[in-house]
């Protein structure tokens, strides 16, 4: 099932979302949602905060080629156990900021570990587009957005204009 995204600013985007204790069917319905969510959008990653649900919950899929086979990913719990010194600056977007992208740099690669669907350990080094889409969906879930990497004048600019864009959504 479809479900609404929110959009910045939101106080619920702001906060520190609560690890999974135990996975039930109703957290694998809500990753099922979170993946129908992020493909309509169309996005490549979507954090459980942006659909309101403070979860420690990510789900993410970065492949763009035309043909090649989607990868979805649903993480429970995900964490950063390495990160490169190497960095890489990608073009960042987010669903909650929509028409709204600016350059952020973080680690080049890095390794994560999480739960999966079925509770059992995963751990993978990721790098490229997935690296950065991995980080960016960690930082929702402690409540950060990628505009808080970006200089105050900034962010404040995207902010007010993510304001207006609400207004205008209100009035329908």
């Amino acid at each position: 099932m479809k479900r609404p995204i929110l959009l910045h600013p939101d106080p619920r985007l702001k906060k520190a979302a609560a690890p999974v204790a135990d996975l039930s069917d109703e957290l694998r319905v809500l990753g099922d949602d979170m993946l129908t969510t992020m493909y309509d959008a169309p996005g490549i990653g979507l954090a459980a905060p942006q659909i309101g649900v403070l979860s420690r919950v990510i789900v993410l899929d970065c492949v763009k080629e035309e043909g090649e086979a989607p990868r979805p990913l649903l993480m429970f719990n995900p964490e950063i156990v390495a990160s490169s010194d190497d960095l890489s600056t990608y073009e960042e977007g987010c669903l909650s900021i929509p028409e709204q992208y600016a350059d952020v740099t973080r680690p080049a690669e890095i390794e994560v570990r999480w739960l999966d669907r079925d509770g059992k350990e995963q751990q993978e080094a990721f790098d490229g587009l997935w690296a950065t889409c991995v980080q960016h969906e960690i930082d929702h879930l402690d409540g950060k957005l990628f505009i808080d990497y970006l200089k105050p004048l900034k962010r404040q600019m995207i902010t007010r204009k993510m304001v207006k864009l609400k207004r205008e959504l209100a009035r329908g």
